[in-house]
C-alpha cells in the first residue's frame, strides 16, 4: 500500500505496496504448522450448511472490520440492514505500513486482529504463506466466481482452489492523453509501442519542454503493470518454501531496453510521482500522456483541474496489436482472518460487502472506486458516464473495455516489500539515472535471489 492520495476518494488506489511485510520461510511455516499455507487445504473445505449459516447471521454478533476506505460506513450499514443481529465495528487502522504493520503484529499476538481486513491483491501471498487467512470456499465464496471479472479471481485464488479474499475494485491500465497536444504536434494516439516510442521522439524534438510521458523511477507498481500487460510472470509460488523469481527474463529484458532506451535518449521523464513537482507537471502540459490504472481519471481530474477538456483516454499501446493485453495497478479486497472466532458471519460480510448490487455500486459511486462486478462494467449508467473533463468521452467504457484483456496468470511474491525497495534502487535508479535498465534487471534478480535464500526459500529462475 501506497503513499497517500491527495484525492481522498482513492486513498490506497494507486500505489504497488512497498510495506507488504518481509517474511521469512522459517517464521512462516512456523506460523502455519509447516504447509507454508501452499499445501492442499481441501480437506478444510468442507461446506457449512445453510442453516448453520442462517443460525449465525440470526445470533448476536460484533465483527471488527479494517479498512482504510473512507465512509465505508454506508455499505456497511446496508448490510446490517440485512442482517440486523450482526453488529460491524469499523476500524481504520492506518493505511500502507500502519495497516500491515499492525495486521502482523496483531496476528503473530493471537490478539486484537480483526475479523475481516482490507488487502491489496499483491499483498494476499504476504499472509497466506503464514497461514493467517480463511478459505472462504466453505461458506459460498466460491459460487460468486462469475460475479467478478475473471482475472481478479485469479488474484485472489489459490493453487487448490482456495478462496482467499472476495475483489473490491481493480486498476486495469490504459493511458490518458491530451489532445490539445497531440492535435498542436500532429500525433495520433499510439496504437503500438513502436508508434509510441517514434512519437515520443517526435514531441521532445519538436517542444524539448514536453515528454510524451513520465516513467517515474519510485513507481514499481506502474512497472509490474507494464511487465503484466507485457505477459511476464516474474513470480509464482509451488509448494513448501518453493518461489520462483524471474525478474530479468527475455520479456523483462524487452521491456528494459525499450523503456531504458527512451529514457537514455531523454524522449521520456522519470521524474518521481506523486510529488509538487509532478503535479505541476500534469498542470503545466510537461506529460503528454499519463500511463495509469482505472482510478486515474477521477484523480488526475482532481489533481489537474486546470486542464479541464482536454484529456483523453485510449488502452495502453500494444506489444502486438492483434492480440490487445493489459496490465492492472492497484485495486484491494476483503479477507476473512483465519482466527476469527465468527467464521460464518465474517465470510457473509465480506462476501456482501462486494458482491451485493448496492454495495458495490456504492463503492462505484460514493468512493469512485473502478468495479471488479461484471454487471457494473455493463451498467450503461456506469459505462455511460461522460465526464466534461475528457471532453464528454465515455471514459469508464474505455477501462471496461481493457478489464477484459488483463491476463489471469499474474502472481505476486511472497515478500513483495523487498522486491519494489530492490527494485527501485536497481532499476528505478537506471531510469532516473539513465543508465543501463537491462543490467540493472540483473541486480534486481541478484538481489531478489539473495533475500528469498536468506529468508530460508527454495529460489527456482535465472540467477
Amino acid at each position: 500500500m501506497p503513499r497517500s492520495f491527495t484525492s481522498h476518494a482513492h486513498i490506497g488506489r494507486r500505489t504497488l505496496l512497498t510495506t507488504a511485510g518481509a517474511v521469512s520461510l522459517s517464521t512462516a511455516l512456523s506460523a502455519c504448522g509447516g504447509s507454508g499455507g501452499t499445501g492442499d487445504s481441501s480437506a478444510s473445505a468442507k461446506p457449512v450448511s445453510q442453516a448453520d449459516i442462517d443460525k449465525a447471521m440470526k445470533t448476536p454478533t460484533e465483527l471488527t472490520f479494517w479498512t482504510w476506505v473512507p465512509d465505508i460506513q454506508q455499505e456497511v450499514a446496508l448490510f446490517q440492514k440485512k442482517y440486523p443481529a450482526i453488529k460491524v465495528k469499523v476500524v481504520n487502522a492506518g493505511q500502507g505500513v500502519a495497516h500491515y504493520t499492525k495486521l502482523r503484529t496483531a496476528l503473530k499476538a493471537s490478539k486484537g486482529a480483526p475479523d475481516v481486513v482490507q488487502i491489496e491483491y499483491q499483498a494476499i501471498p504476504t499472509f497466506t504463506i503464514t497461514d493467517s487467512l480463511l478459505d472462504l470456499r466453505p461458506y459460498g465464496a466460491a459460487e460468486l466466481k462469475d460475479t467478478f471479472v475473471d482475472w481478479t479471481w485469479g488474484q485472489v485464488s489459490g493453487p487448490n482452489g482456495e478462496v482467499w479474499a472476495i475483489p473490491q475494485d481493480t486498476g486495469p491500465m490504459g493511458m490518458l492523453y491530451r489532445q490539445d497536444i497531440f492535435d498542436e504536434y500532429g500525433i495520433e494516439p499510439p496504437k503500438t509501442w513502436d508508434e509510441f516510442a517514434a512519437a515520443a521522439r517526435k514531441l521532445h524534438k519538436a517542444n524539448p519542454r514536453i515528454y510524451l510521458t513520465n516513467l517515474a523511477g519510485n513507481e514499481a507498481a506502474a512497472w509490474h503493470g507494464l511487465l503484466w500487460q507485457a505477459g511476464a510472470e516474474p513470480y509464482a509460488a509451488s509448494g513448501k518454501g518453493n518461489v520462483s523469481v524471474n525478474v530479468n527474463d527475455e520479456t523483462s529484458r524487452k521491456l528494459a531496453a525499450y523503456w531504458g532506451g527512451l529514457a537514455q535518449d531523454g524522449v521520456i521523464s522519470a521524474d518521481p510521482d506523486f510529488t509538487d513537482a509532478w503535479y505541476a507537471g500534469l498542470n503545466q502540459g510537461k506529460y503528454a500522456t499519463w500511463l495509469t490504472a482505472a482510478w486515474g481519471p477521477v484523480f488526475l481530474s482532481g489533481s489537474a483541474k486546470s486542464t479541464a477538456g482536454k484529456w483523453r483516454a485510449a488502452p495502453l499501446p500494444q506489444w502486438d496489436a492483434a492480440k490487445p493485453s493489459s496490465g492492472n495497478w492497484g485495486g484491494s479486497t476483503s479477507a476473512v482472518v483465519k482466527a476469527t472466532e465468527n467464521p460464518i458471519a465474517a465470510a457473509q460480510f465480506a462476501q456482501f460487502l462486494n458482491s451485493d448490487p448496492a454495495s458495490a455500486k456504492l463503492f462505484a459511486t460514493k468512493q469512485s472506486f473502478f468495479p471488479a462486478t461484471k454487471s457494473l462494467l455493463a451498467d450503461p449508467g456506469f459505462v455511460g458516464d461522460a465526464p466534461a473533463f475528457y471532453g464528454g468521452q465515455k471514459v469508464n467504457q474505455v477501462f471496461a473495455d481493457v478489464s477484459e484483456t488483463v491476463s489471469p496468470d499474474f502472481q505476486w511474491p511472497p515478500f513483495l516489500d523487498q522486491v519494489v525497495t530492490d527494485w527501485t534502487e536497481t532499476v528505478g535508479k537506471s531510469l532516473a539515472k539513465k543508465t543501463d535498465t537491462v543490467g540493472a534487471l540483473d541486480q534486481w534478480q541478484k538481489r531478489i535471489t539473495t533475500y528469498a535464500k536468506s529468508q530460508g526459500f527454495t529460489v527456482k529462475g535465472a540467477q
